[in-house]
């Protein structure tokens, strides 16, 4: 079954102005995120992941009265933002866990596991 990761990180921790340059805190636990995900893709459960863009360059699009708007970031009063996702394929919810489990520990910021519904979706 297929899950999706996000990763999120605290809107303070992430600038706008320096999201292009990572502090070596933040490389280490990049490089040791791609360790892991080498091992995911080694046992086949690895499916894909990125890195999302600052939520300054985003835009939300919304049905409102007056008919579909589009509304530009950055987005006042949050607290976290959605930074990452992950897509995996596992054989259990379990597995899913484990692997949400090992991310926080690497990366320190929290992970939202969903399953993706598919052929194989069961409630």
């Amino acid at each position: 079954m297929k899950y999706l990761l996000l990763s999120y990180t605290p809107a303070a921790a992430w600038d706008a102005a320096t999201a292009d340059t990572p502090s070596a805190e933040a490389m280490a636990a990049f490089a040791a995120y791609q360790e892991f995900e080498r091992e995911l893709t080694e046992t086949g459960e690895f499916v894909g992941s990125e890195g999302l863009g600052h939520p300054a360059v985003s835009t939300t699009i919304r049905r409102t009265a007056d008919g579909v708007v589009a509304t530009d970031g950055p987005f006042a009063e949050l607290k976290e933002v959605l930074a990452s996702f992950a897509v995996i394929d596992v054989a259990s919810q379990e597995r899913a866990l484990e692997i949400g489990s090992r991310i926080v520990e690497v990366l320190g910021e929290p992970i939202e596991i969903r399953p993706i519904m598919g052929e194989d979706f069961t409630a």
